[in-house]
């Protein structure tokens, strides 16, 4: 039977929260997985740690586990793929031959940053 690792919604309705599951390919999305291997919450949030105002997503994984089923043969969903590759465990999926440019910093980033190189 194949293996799929993929998201479980929990949460309730307009405030989604994500276990990052493995789970046989033809269960339910909520049935009971063979594993829980991490969180995703896709709700951005400010950083509590970071001045900068920069919002960003949580996602809480075991990555041992998560190169462990990949490396028997679980197939990661489109999402899971994405994220993998963010969190450096599996290469991007799909590339941009466009290079990306960095986004601006914020106002008072900028502003801090200069009252810096002045002193």
């Amino acid at each position: 039977m194949v293996i799929k690792i993929r998201l479980a919604r929990f949460g309730r309705r307009n405030a989604p929260f994500y276990n990052i599951v493995v789970a046989h390919a033809r269960t339910a999305r909520n049935s009971k997985p063979l594993e829980v291997l991490g969180t995703y919450d896709p709700v951005p949030k400010p950083d509590p740690y970071d001045d900068s105002g920069l919002l960003h997503k949580d996602i809480k994984l075991d990555k041992l586990r998560a190169q462990y089923w990949i490396g028997v043969g679980a197939q990661p969903t489109d999402t899971i793929w994405r994220l993998f590759s963010m969190l450096g465990i599996m290469p991007p999926k799909y590339r941009d031959t466009q290079p990306r440019t960095p986004r601006p910093f914020p106002p008072k980033v900028v502003e801090t940053l200069e009252k810096e190189n002045a002193s």
